[in-house]
């Protein structure tokens, strides 16, 4: 395996857990940790669909944060993949070698 196909993999394989650790550790936990409300009679009871205290200014400032990291996973992963699966460049040499033969046949 080339190296820049090893490079590739290692992209992509740290793409992939930072996505995966900074969702359990951003989104998830705040959901099933500060922002679950219980559903009340309160005036505000509406706000508080599928259980969720929607106006916590703590989901204001997670999840700009997390699409952020996402996005940014996402592109690693991208390049990554494209590193690991592109075929590795024609040698100059060969290449000479087959103008030559070119100019040669003409």
């Amino acid at each position: 395996m080339a190296k820049d196909k090893v490079i590739g993999a290692i992209v992509m394989i740290i793409g992939i857990l930072i996505a995966i650790i900074y969702t359990m550790g951003s989104i998830l936990d705040l959901l099933f940790t500060t922002i679950w409300a219980p559903s009340s009679g309160e005036w505000d009871s509406w706000i508080h669909l599928f259980g969720i205290d929607w106006l916590d200014w703590r989901l204001f400032v997670v999840a700009p944060m997390w699409l952020l990291v996402l996005l940014i996973s996402i592109i690693a992963i991208w390049i990554g993949y494209s590193m690991l699966t592109t075929p590795a460049p024609v040698p100059l040499e060969e290449l000479e070698e087959e103008l030559a033969a070119e100019e040669a046949e003409e």
